[in-house]
């Protein structure tokens, strides 16, 4: 008997996993992804190894591509045709995980949760707690059947665009920012050419590199929960997550959901679109 999906928390160990790998209704998603000028890309990471059965999500592809904006969330009825390719609909049990940290499984997870499916999760430690708990891999890729439809039901609470961020500004919703201590505080260029540097105004840093531990897993709630009150952040106030392109704010939220707060959105353009100087918002610095 497969055990219900009912997880008090958005991540899941490598030994659920494990116990559960092969239950009918639990679908792996790699959805590994490195920065523009690694040296290798996420579906070549996939390729040479994966988790048995998991299928590739490219947040690069499974966007929309119409905006000259990286990997921005796709139009609901482009998620719902490309996630059914991968053979993922209702009543299926989403498992996100990355070989690069939580760097963009956090971002499907969220990406999912916007569309309405509430039956996913991160595998908490990525690809190499599956290793390391003697999980088994391969390169072969899964045989998928699209055999059933996704519903999309939008949760538009989740996603801000810049329109509205400019209404959020310095208003009663906290803007949490992942980037890196000298990104936010604009003392060094940013990685995307033509960016401003500096954060919004009244924006608050927390980098979402100090939420994980040495070994690649969330550290503790209580360390988590005293990051973020060290930064300033209310956990019982509305909350609203940017970074540099949408995809390590989700880190935040997932972190945030850990906290008890799932309702936390990600401004999905990010510095991408408000560090542009076309974009008309107000940048502070320090």
């Amino acid at each position: 008997m497969v055990a219900p999906f009912t997880p008090e928390k958005p991540v899941i160990s490598a030994a659920w996993l494990k116990s559960h790998l092969n239950a009918p209704d639990v679908r792996v998603l790699d959805c590994s992804w490195f920065m523009p000028g690694s040296p290798q890309t996420g579906k070549q990471a996939y390729d040479n190894h994966h988790i048995p059965g998991a299928r590739h999500f490219d947040i690069d592809d499974i966007a929309d591509t119409t905006l000259d904006l990286p990997h921005m969330l796709a139009p609901p009825e482009k998620f719902s045709s490309r996630v059914r390719r991968l053979g993922l609909g209702d009543g299926h049990r989403i498992i996100c995980y990355d070989q690069n940290g939580f760097l963009a499984s956090a971002r499907v997870w969220w990406m999912f949760r916007t569309m309405g499916h509430a039956d996913v999760a991160v595998l908490d430690g990525g690809f190499n707690a599956w290793r390391e708990a003697g999980g088994a891999v391969e390169d072969l890729p899964p045989h998928v059947m699209a055999d059933r439809h996704f519903t999309v039901r939008p949760r538009q609470d989740l996603v801000r665009s810049l329109e509205q961020m400019k209404d959020l500004v310095g208003g009663a919703a906290q803007v949490v920012d992942a980037r890196s201590g000298p990104r936010f505080r604009g003392e060094i260029e940013e990685p995307r050419p033509g960016l401003r540097r500096g954060h919004m105004p009244g924006a608050l840093n927390v980098y979402y590199g100090d939420l994980i531990g040495a070994d690649g897993r969330l550290k503790p709630e209580p360390e988590m929960r005293a990051i973020f009150e060290k930064a300033g952040v209310d956990l019982a106030r509305p909350i609203v997550n940017t970074c540099g392109s949408g995809v390590t704010a989700a880190i935040l939220a997932l972190a945030q959901s850990m906290l008890g707060r799932d309702d936390a959105a990600v401004y999905d353009g990010s510095w991408a679109e408000w560090g542009a100087p076309k974009s008309g918002g107000a940048v502070e610095t320090g």
